[in-house]
């Protein structure tokens, strides 16, 4: 609309807390809360990269991983599912949002936020200078990974539920892809009969 006025973090900050916020390209664009699915997905990662690539707990150590941090990104404002930063360039905000871009991002998509994760937050990401993006869908189980070359994406690799993932910038430790969907454990874990897709974003 003519004459609009760029959001601002104000904007962000007034959003309802049952949403999750961003500015891209100068709209407030705002999208429902993780799905269980997608929430357990996004911690069962959490876990297989935190213990070797964070603690150290065999792994190599030297990272610092946040969950859906708010990063700024010149004008923009993105909330990844998870982020991380090689320990030597974290710094601990100030403000509620990173302005140091992350070395590594990964987007769990949903159905709501798929398109715009696939489009114009990854090329925000590749002008953000962030090294690694992962993209996973919990849907099809399976996960893309993408590393920035001279400032394009380039195609890392692909891996569904049969594969052990080894992927840069986590490639010193392997983990099992099929661990990050715990809701589909074999019965007693997960009881209810319900299928699991059913109204799955």
């Amino acid at each position: 609309m003519a004459g609009k006025q760029p959001a601002t973090y104000a904007d962000i900050e007034a959003a309802p807390e049952n949403l999750v916020a961003e500015i891209i390209n100068g709209e407030l664009m705002t999208h429902p809360r993780p799905s269980p699915r997608h929430g357990l997905t996004a911690s069962a990662l959490g876990v297989e990269l935190g213990g070797p690539f964070q603690k150290g707990v065999g792994g190599p150590g030297g990272w610092v991983f946040v969950t859906e941090p708010e990063i700024k990104f010149g004008n923009n404002i993105l909330v990844p599912d998870l982020a991380a930063w090689r320990q030597e360039r974290f710094i601990v905000p100030e403000r509620n949002y990173f302005e140091v871009a992350p070395d590594f991002v990964c987007e769990i998509l949903s159905g709501f936020t798929e398109r715009r994760d696939r489009t114009i937050k990854k090329r925000i990401y590749a002008e953000g200078g962030v090294s690694y993006l992962w993209i996973i869908d919990p849907r099809l189980q399976v996960l893309e990974a993408l590393s920035l070359r001279d400032g394009a994406w380039i195609d890392a690799g692909a891996w569904n539920s049969d594969n052990m993932v080894r992927a840069a910038p986590f490639d010193a430790v392997a983990f099992s892809l099929a661990d990050l969907w715990p809701m589909d454990k074999p019965l007693g874990f997960h009881e209810d009969p319900t299928p699991l897709y059913a109204g799955d974003r």
